[in-house]
């Protein structure tokens, strides 16, 4: 990966239009020039989805979204929902169902009609297990609810145009904002808004080209090259530099749609001394104010930045054929429990070909999957450490901003209680964070029945 220039994803370009036909490949080099890695080609009818679908298969940088766009509500049949169906089965380069959604702006189509087709292009997404690439103009309450009532949490507002608590509440129910180049406009205040009060982390950018271009192209055609104008903007806005924002909205963009862009093993399974870790997400369940990834995602060297979480088979892939190798740790930079059905799967595999299995936790895996996890590890786990890092609530609270309140201090010491049940090495470890009470700390956990171990502070991995 060549850090000379950002990688950015284009979340949403419709470049099957007529308007690309003369300078097709010149476009998509100067894309690639400007930094553009992958473009998500977004249908709006049955047409364009098809024609999504071809280019993807024909360009590797392409990736296609099939759907039919709130304008076409009015037209949809029954074998519409087929044909879209069969598009997103029929090629592993379609990512997303979109571009989805409502129009209450231009009112096309009737808007019972356009609620109808949206719904049902949301379940199909959800038995397809894909994302959805949603279309809202002037139907905000509309779209939030049904995406609530249909259970849909996987996906993206496309070219956003609500407010900062609109966008806040569809962080919260897991979907990204994609913020186009319309965030360039003078005008376009609240949109800059919007990026000052939510996460990067629930960002993706965009250019919606043909449409919206940004300054100073107002007024031509808008291609996927300007996405990085959107980008550097958002670095403007956010106080962030170019290359953070292509590095967290192209790792966002790679975690929702399944794009990997560059060689993901290196951080899959890595090495430190004996001991091979594996690094299978990076989300968690606490925020640990002494956690190193908020500076930096390197650990002895290795970066663990994962663009997209991986499956069974690329875990397996990464870890091959180790070579002296005294343990597997389910570690990196994330908690490994939150994907408790991977680590089963993977544990019991790497079980039965004879390697000891170490999993380090912060114990919130029964508060988070609401229901104990512990006899799913019974018999594939043999050692389980668990960050304690306080010897009460109040310090815990402080230290690890847990989501769980002050019930999270007491979920982990439930959960090192309940351990030595099912894992026969059970630790309790606490960070030399200055002020923790670590003899506090280790008379708790003798209290726990757990091991205690103590880790420095400075030292990661």
């Amino acid at each position: 990966m060549s850090h000379h220039k950002p990688v950015l994803i284009d979340s949403h370009a419709h470049i099957y239009y007529r308007d690309f036909a003369a300078d097709f490949d010149d476009m998509l080099s100067r894309a690639e020039d400007a930094g553009v890695s992958a473009i998500v080609v977004v249908g709006t009818d049955l047409e364009s989805s098809r024609e999504s679908v071809e280019l993807a298969e024909k360009y590797p940088q392409l990736y296609a979204a099939v759907g039919i766009h709130p304008h076409d509500a009015g037209r949809v049949t029954e074998g519409c929902y087929d044909i879209i169906r069969d598009l997103a089965l029929s090629s592993s380069k379609v990512v997303a169902i979109g571009e989805i959604g409502l129009d209450f702006y231009r009112d096309r189509s009737p808007r019972d009609l356009q609620e109808l087709v949206f719904r049902r292009l949301l379940q199909i997404a959800d038995t397809l297990s894909k994302p959805v690439i949603i279309h809202d103009r002037d139907a905000h309450d509309r779209v939030m609810s049904i995406l609530r009532e249909e259970n849909i949490r996987r996906g993206v507002l496309h070219c956003f145009s609500g407010d900062a608590a609109m966008a806040a509440e569809a962080a919260a129910l897991g979907f990204y904002i994609s913020i186009p180049g319309t965030i360039t406009y003078p005008g376009n205040h609240s949109l800059r808004e919007v990026v000052r009060s939510v996460s990067i982390d629930r960002m993706l950018v965009e250019t919606d080209c043909p449409y919206l271009p940004p300054v100073p192209h107002r007024g031509k055609r808008n291609e996927p090259a300007y996405v990085r104008i959107a980008a550097e903007k958002l670095a403007e806005v956010k106080g962030l530099t170019l290359e953070d924002v292509a590095r967290i909205t192209t790792k966002n963009a790679g975690d929702l749609f399944g794009i990997t862009l560059w060689d993901q093993s290196e951080k899959i399974a890595y090495r430190i001394r004996n001991s091979l870790y594996l690094n299978i997400t990076n989300r968690c369940s606490n925020r640990c104010t002494f956690c190193p990834k908020f500076d930096d995602f390197t650990v002895k060297g290795h970066n663990l930045l994962l663009n997209s979480e991986p499956t069974f088979e690329e875990v397996m892939a990464a870890i091959g054929h180790p070579e002296g190798v005294d343990e597997v740790v389910f570690c990196g930079f994330g908690e490994p429990l939150i994907r408790i059905d991977l680590v089963k799967r993977v544990a019991g595999e790497l079980k039965r070909q004879g390697f000891y299995i170490r999993i380090n936790t912060d114990g919130q895996a029964n508060r988070v999957h609401s229901r104990n996890i512990l006899p799913e590890l019974a018999g594939v786990v043999d050692s389980i450490s668990v960050s304690l890092n306080a010897p009460d609530a109040e310090t815990y609270s402080r230290l690890c901003n847990t989501p769980f309140g002050t019930d999270g201090f007491d979920s982990v010491c439930d959960f090192l209680r309940a351990a030595s049940a099912y894992i026969p090495q059970v630790i309790a470890s606490a960070v030399t964070v200055p002020g923790v009470d670590i003899d506090a700390c280790r008379r708790l956990a003798a209290t726990l029945n757990a091991e205690f171990r103590v880790r420095e502070y400075t030292e990661v991995g």
